[in-house]
């Protein structure tokens, strides 16, 4: 079992609460998971989110997920992406000081993969992994080339072709799981898997 603490991050509006979870052995990198639409019920705890830290853990991580502005004890209230980006560069920035001189991963699954892309072009992460990011709702950034993305065909919320419109000018490889929709139902060992076997190359 991966050793774990609640860690509270000072943010731009207040106390961002999160929990910071360790591998086994001294980590190899630090990872930051940001979660899906606040007002939509969104919190650390999905299903899509809990699985991306148990990957990234598995892989040698120190990994941190945290609630955005407004959601559990975290202060503030929800600011359309502008606020939660600030909120996931204070985690990120945490991370980099609790762990100096790591790689830094930056991940979010749909709303959050909105938010880390943003935040990515402002921190420059060694890597950012996307699962069903909220391309069409949002305006989603470019991201690097070697950006992992993996979506859903079947994704009743942010459709494939929503995804690969958005993908396509950039060249942006995208891996699809067929049969699987937005929150990966019966799907999430095989997107750990995945998540793994992509990062572990």
């Amino acid at each position: 079992m991966a050793k774990q603490r609640k860690v509270i991050i000072a943010g731009a509006v207040g106390d961002i609460v999160g929990v910071l979870q360790f591998p086994d052995e001294a980590p190899l990198g630090i990872a930051v998971v940001a979660h899906p639409l606040p007002i939509m019920g969104g919190t650390m705890d999905n299903k899509v989110v809990t699985t991306l830290a148990k990957a990234f853990l598995e892989l040698g991580y120190a990994t941190l997920r945290f609630n955005f502005r407004g959601v559990g004890e975290s202060a503030g209230s929800y600011d359309d992406g502008d606020g939660e980006t600030l909120d996931a560069i204070a985690a990120a920035n945490f991370m980099r000081s609790e762990f100096p001189g790591l790689p830094l991963l930056l991940a979010g699954f749909s709303f959050g993969g909105y938010v880390q892309a943003l935040a990515a072009d402002m921190i420059h992460p060694q890597q950012l992994v996307l699962i069903a990011p909220a391309v069409g709702r949002f305006e989603m950034p470019d991201v690097p080339v070697d950006t992992l993305l993996i979506h859903g065909d079947m994704d009743e919320v942010v459709e494939l072709h929503e995804l690969l419109e958005w993908a396509r000018p950039q060249q942006l490889p995208v891996i699809v799981l067929t049969g699987a929709e937005h929150f990966f139902h019966g799907r999430l060992m095989q997107l750990k898997k995945i998540v793994i076997q992509q990062l572990a190359r």
